[in-house]
């Protein structure tokens, strides 16, 4: 047995094994508690991704103009056929 396929059947265990304890929580132990805790778990997941987003869109600098872009393009590609034409000379 390969390791991802290992790897699939510990997820498939584990959710499983996920499912009968959440259930038995939620049915046999303090319902309100428990819903209580999930909700505030699932709450602080999304609101973390959310702040990550906002961290990321804080702190990455804006890309460039394109006309700056095209620029370096123009300029990358006269230097290519200069360094092109030097080369051919030389040859010659």
């Amino acid at each position: 047995m390969n390791k991802d396929r290992i790897i699939g059947l510990l997820i498939l265990i584990g959710s499983i094994l996920g499912i009968i304890i959440y259930a038995w929580l939620i049915f046999f132990i303090s319902p309100i508690i428990v819903i209580q805790i999930t909700l505030f778990i699932a709450v602080s997941a999304i609101l973390a991704i959310l702040s990550w987003i906002g961290y990321t869109l804080a702190t990455t600098p804006p890309p460039k103009p394109i006309e700056e872009i095209e620029k370096e393009l123009e300029e990358e590609i006269k230097t290519e056929t200069s360094e092109e034409s030097k080369r051919e000379e030389r040859k010659s």
